[in-house]
């Protein structure tokens, strides 16, 4: 397998509209990893400070769970949604990206992101907050690697060998990190001056479903995240008093189908309407969930009935892989970010990695590796 290796000096590791760009509410102190990067000029805090500063030039990251990341990225490269020239919604047969490189970083290193909040339970108060600043931790380490021109062939090579684009915008897939990690990189990019827009699932969702005129939200999701609080903490900060927000964690089930109806018995116990349907997993297979959508009301049940009612006229579902998509375009647009080359979107494969000292490296992969090794039940 070749792999690449972005450096991140292992000192400081021991010591938009539709951005995910944070109100710091106090008291909310961010992570000393931080400010021993802001405190190193030379190294990754430049990188911190000249992020966002190369205007078109540069690479789109998409960070994450490595399944998620994947799965967006070929959603991604395949998209054709606008005309490419003035934007409006009509396709073109021409990618909407094309011309941009999409460097895919898999967090193996971190991923699953879940296992920070289940040893945080697990942990005395002394020590559980150590467990949670971890996942923030991974959060700020994968975006200067993002930033970083350098990766490496392997997890054993003494230097990085070979050269990447720098990231000139951050997609993280994961909807923890948008509570535990992205204000801390929103910090560090804040202290050191750098400007480079930040896109998360959560945000993405909240933001495009409030604008449509959806304000009582419904959150699927799953327990680890729900019990995390990162959709209620993210909804607080909007602001919206105008606004509702429920987070639903349905028991498992075989048959996604099962899984909704779940969903919406738990919410009709709550006597609201509901405007939006917001799924939380970027694998979700939306087919079968808009196919029983479309026949409630029309199968005849008290239940049926009773769950066509509870949804208001306008009613939508939503996913994070085609609010994400959207966020990007938008934001490429409206800052002018695009390449502006007639190519295909070219997709990059890199793997995290520590070497043995525990430097955390970025590694340079395969897209064959990739399928095999995460979505091999996917593809």
């Amino acid at each position: 397998m070749m792999k690449k290796h972005l450096v991140i000096p292992l000192l400081l590791v021991a010591a938009a509209a539709l951005s995910c760009r944070e109100t710091p509410v106090q008291p909310r102190p961010t992570i000393p990893m931080v400010y021993s990067i802001v405190a190193d000029s030379t190294g990754a805090g430049r990188l911190a400070a000249q992020s966002g500063r190369r205007g078109g030039e540069g690479s789109i990251a998409i960070i994450g769970e490595p399944k998620n990341t994947i799965v967006l990225a070929r959603r991604i490269q395949g998209t054709d949604r606008v005309d490419n020239v003035d934007g409006r919604p009509v396709r073109d047969s021409l990618p909407d990206f094309a011309g941009e490189t999409f460097d895919v970083i898999m967090d193996a290193v971190g991923a699953p992101y879940a296992q920070f909040f289940s040893s945080a339970r697990n942990l005395p108060d002394s020590l559980r907050q150590e467990s949670l600043d971890s996942l923030r931790e991974r959060a700020v380490i994968n975006a200067v690697s993002a930033w970083d021109s350098l990766s490496w062939r392997s997890a054993t090579d003494t230097e990085p060998l070979l050269r990447k684009q720098r990231a000139k915008m951050l997609i993280y897939t994961s909807t923890l990190q948008a509570q535990w990690g992205l204000f801390d990189v929103d910090t560090l990019q804040q202290l050191c001056g750098g400007g480079c827009i930040i896109l998360s699932p959560v945000h993405a969702m909240l933001d495009q479903a409030y604008a449509s005129g959806a304000r009582s939200l419904v959150v699927w999701t799953t327990r680890d995240v729900r019990a995390s609080g990162a959709w209620q903490s993210v909804f607080a900060r909007k602001g919206w008093a105008d606004a509702h927000l429920t987070v639903i964690a349905p028991e498992r089930a075989l048959d996604i189908r099962t899984e909704l109806r779940s969903v919406l018995r738990e919410y009709q116990a709550t006597g609201r309407v509901m405007d939006a349907l917001l799924v939380d997993d970027v694998t979700v297979n939306l087919a079968p969930l808009q196919s029983e959508l479309s026949l409630i009301g029309l199968k005849g049940t008290d239940e049926d009935a009773a769950f066509h009612a509870m949804m208001a006229p306008g009613f939508a579902l939503w996913n994070p892989v085609d609010a994400l998509i959207r966020a990007t375009y938008e934001n490429l647009r409206e800052h002018s970010l695009f390449t502006h080359r007639i190519a295909r979107p070219a997709l990059h494969y890199y793997e995290t990695a520590e070497s043995a000292e525990g430097m955390p490296l970025l590694v340079e992969t395969s897209a064959a590796y990739a399928q095999s090794t995460y979505v091999s039940d996917l593809y």
